[in-house]
């Protein structure tokens, strides 16, 4: 089988169905993946710059953004980095009102028993240990 590397645009042709012609060949993609012709391999960052036009361009609610994303992930033919991590940081985006991004780095650390070093007080909503840098 042939693996290909899939970018953002790709993607949000699929879901959002914009603009038409390009939605139509990325169905047709999706769906010789599927059938198991051809895998689609998704890296964290390209997922992560799909959250990121779907909520600011396009306006999509994180609860909608995560639903859409987490099927997507979970299909046939479809291959994430860290799928299970994405997978939660998808639904504590939605589920804990905090940035994807923040999102995944606390189950990246949570999946490590790791702490995390920063100013934004978001990670205290997502169950990991919160390092403030002193100064």
């Amino acid at each position: 089988m042939m693996y290909l590397w899939v970018d953002a645009n790709v993607i949000l042709r699929f879901i959002t169905g914009d603009p038409p012609e390009m939605a139509a060949k990325t169905l047709e993609l999706m769906t010789r993946a599927e059938k198991g012709e051809i895998g689609l391999r998704l890296s964290h960052i390209v997922l992560a710059e799909i959250v990121w036009v779907l909520s600011s361009f396009y306006k999509y609610p994180k609860k909608d953004i995560a639903e859409s994303l987490t099927f997507f992930i979970c299909a046939d033919g479809i291959y994430p980095e860290n799928q299970d991590l994405l997978i939660q940081a998808l639904k504590d985006m939605a589920n804990k009102n905090v940035d994807f991004v923040n999102a995944y780095l606390a189950a990246l650390a949570r999946s490590r028993e790791e702490g995390i070093c920063s100013f934004d007080n978001d990670f205290r909503k997502l169950d990991v240990n919160l390092v403030i840098p002193p100064g």
